[in-house]
C-alpha cells in the first residue's frame, strides 16, 4: 500500500513539473500562479544544483584517486582535517549571510527593493569588516602555533606543509566571506539556479588548475589553492553580471549602510550563528575525532566512503531552494502551500535517498576497490551507517529549510544543539570501541533522538495552529 502511494506521489510530481515548466513565469496575482511560480523557481534551482552535483561527482571521480595517489594517505588526511577545522570557524560571519537570505525573501514578498538594498549593503560591509579583523588576528597568532602537532602528522613533508596549507585555506575562507552576499541575493530572490551555473564554471576551473598543479608536482598548499580558487573567480564574475546587468539597484553602496539594520541583522543572525556552530560540531568533527582517536591515516578511508554516499544525497539539491520559498509563503500567510510542500518534500527525498543509497551498501566495497584501491576498503558497519545517515540528513535538510524561514528558528537551534553535542560525545566514545564506523553511528543516534521526532512535532504543530487561526478569522 505504501509502495503504491509512493508511485502515485512520484507520478503527480512529474505531472506537476510538466505544468510548471509550460511557462517561463506564472501570473503571481492568483494563488495558483504564486504557487506555480515558487515551484518553477525551486525546480530550476534544483535542476541546476543537480547538474552541479553531477559535475562535482565527475570531478571527484578524477580528483580523489588522483590526489590520494599523489599525496598519500597522511597528507590527504591532513588536507581533510584542516578543512574540517576551517568549517568549524566558518560561523564567524555571525549568521549574517543566512539572516540576509530571510530579509531578501521577505522584501521580495512585499516587493520592497530599497529594503533589500539596505540589508545587502549593511551585510556586505559588516562581513568585509569581520573578515579583515579575522585575517589580521590570524596573522598575529600564525607563528605561535605548532601546526604539525595540532594535526598529529608524522612525516617531515607533512609537518612542513601543515602551517602554510592552513594559511592558504584561511585566506580562501575569509575572501569568500563578503563574496557570499552574491549567493544569498540570488537565493533570496529564488534565483539560486543562476549561482549554480557560475559554480559549474568555477568547478571546471578548479579541475584544470588542480591537474596543472599535479602535473608540475607542486606541494599540498598549491594543490589546495588550485582547487579552491575556481569558485572565487566564478563568484567575482557572477557579481559583475548580477550588479552590472541583472540587479543594478542592489549594488552595495556605503550611503545605504544602516547600522541599526546591521544590528538587527546580527541579532537575527545570532540564531543562525548558533545553528551553524552546532551543525558543524555535529557534522564536521568526524575527521578530527578520527585523527586523534584512531590516527590521521584512517581519515582517508572515512572520507572515501563519505564521498561515494554524497552522490546518493543528490536529493539535497531539491532542498536548498525550499528555504526562500517557505520564507516568502510564510511572510504572506500562504500556510496551505507551505504544509503541502513540506509533506511532499520529506516523502520524495526519503524515497529517492533510499533508492540511490542501497546499491552503495551492497556494492560499496567493489566500487571503492575499483575507484581508489583495496587499502581503503570500509566495513559493512560503516556502509550501513552512512545509508542511515543519508535518510536522516535528507529529512533534516527538508525540515530545516522550513524551520529556518519562520519564527521557529530558536527552537530548532536548541534541538540541533542537543543533537550535535550528544553525537560529538558519542563519537569520542564509540570510535574507541568500534573504530571509524562508530563515528557515523554516533551522528545517526544523536540526531535521531534529539532532532528527527522533535522537529516533526514542532513544525506540524505550528502549521496546524496557523490553519486553525486562519479558519477562525474567516468565520468571524
Amino acid at each position: 500500500m505504501q509502495g503504491y502511494r509512493s508511485i502515485i506521489l512520484i507520478i503527480e510530481f512529474i505531472n506537476k513539473i510538466k505544468l510548471i515548466f509550460n511557462s517561463n513565469s506564472h501570473d503571481k496575482s492568483t494563488e495558483e500562479g504564486k504557487s506555480n511560480e515558487r515551484y518553477r523557481r525551486i525546480l530550476l534551482t534544483a535542476l541546476m544544483t543537480g547538474i552541479v552535483k553531477v559535475v562535482s561527482v565527475i570531478i571527484n571521480l578524477f580528483t580523489v584517486p588522483l590526489t590520494l595517489k599523489y599525496l598519500g594517505s597522511e597528507r590527504y588526511g591532513l588536507w581533510m582535517s584542516i578543512s574540517s577545522i576551517l568549517s568549524l570557524i566558518s560561523f564567524a560571519d555571525l549568521g549574517l549571510g543566512n539572516g540576509l537570505l530571510n530579509s531578501i525573501a521577505q522584501a521580495n514578498a512585499r516587493n520592497k527593493i530599497k529594503q533589500a538594498k539596505v540589508a545587502i549593503t549593511s551585510t556586505f560591509f559588516l562581513l568585509l569588516f569581520i573578515s579583515t579583523c579575522l585575517f589580521i588576528s590570524f596573522i598575529l597568532i600564525y607563528n605561535h602555533i605548532n601546526w604539525a602537532s595540532v594535526f598529529n602528522v608524522k612525516s617531515e613533508l607533512a609537518k612542513n606543509e601543515s602551517g602554510i596549507t592552513m594559511f592558504v585555506l584561511v585566506a580562501i575562507l575569509l575572501v569568500n566571506m563578503p563574496l557570499g552576499v552574491v549567493q544569498r541575493i540570488q537565493e533570496g530572490y529564488q534565483e539560486g539556479y543562476r549561482f549554480q551555473i557560475w559554480l559549474i564554471i568555477g568547478s571546471i576551473l578548479s579541475l584544470i588548475f588542480l591537474t596543472i598543479s599535479i602535473h608540475f608536482k607542486f606541494g599540498l598548499p598549491i594543490l589546495v589553492f588550485s582547487l579552491s580558487i575556481g569558485p572565487i573567480i566564478s563568484t567575482i564574475f557572477n557579481a559583475i553580471h548580477l550588479f552590472g546587468k541583472k540587479r543594478r539597484a542592489l549594488f552595495p553602496n556605503w550611503k545605504y549602510f544602516d547600522l541599526k539594520i546591521g544590528k538587527k541583522l546580527i541579532k537575527s543572525g545570532l540564531a543562525f550563528l548558533l545553528l551553524g556552530i552546532f551543525t558543524l560540531i555535529g557534522n564536521s568533527s568526524d575527521d578530527i575525532v578520527i585523527a586523534h582517536n584512531i590516527g590521521v591515516s584512517h581519515v582517508a578511508t572515512y572520507e572515501v566512503v563519505k564521498k561515494i554516499f554524497l552522490f546518493s544525497m543528490f536529493t539535497q539539491f531539491l532542498i536548498q531552494p525550499l528555504w526562500p520559498a517557505f520564507a516568502e509563503a510564510i511572510e504572506i500567510g500562504d500556510i496551505n502551500w507551505a504544509k503541502k510542500t513540506l509533506n511532499k518534500a520529506i516523502i520524495l527525498t526519503l524515497i529517492l535517498g533510499g533508492i540511490f543509497s542501497i546499491p552503495l551498501v551492497l556494492f560499496g566495497k567493489f566500487i571503492i576497490t575499483i575507484w581508489v584501491g583495496s587499502e581503503y576498503l570500509p566495513s559493512y558497519s560503516l556502509l550501513i551507517g552512512f545509508f542511515i545517515f543519508v535518510l536522516t540528513a535528507n529529512y533534516g535538510g527538508v525540515m530545516s529549510t522550513f524551520l529556518n524561514s519562520g519564527p521557529l528558528l530558536a527552537k530548532q537551534t536548541l534541538m540541533i544543539g542537543l543533537a550535535a553535542f550528544t553525537s560529538l560525545g558519542l563519537k569520542i566514545i564509540l570510535s574507541k570501541y568500534f573504530g571509524i564506523a562508530g563515528v557515523i553511528w554516533a551522528t545517526v543516534i544523536g540526531y535521531s533522538v534529539f532532532y528527527i521526532l522533535p522537529s516533526f512535532n514542532l513544525a506540524y504543530k505550528y502549521l496546524n495552529s496557523k490553519n486553525e487561526k486562519s479558519i477562525k478569522e474567516i468565520n468571524s
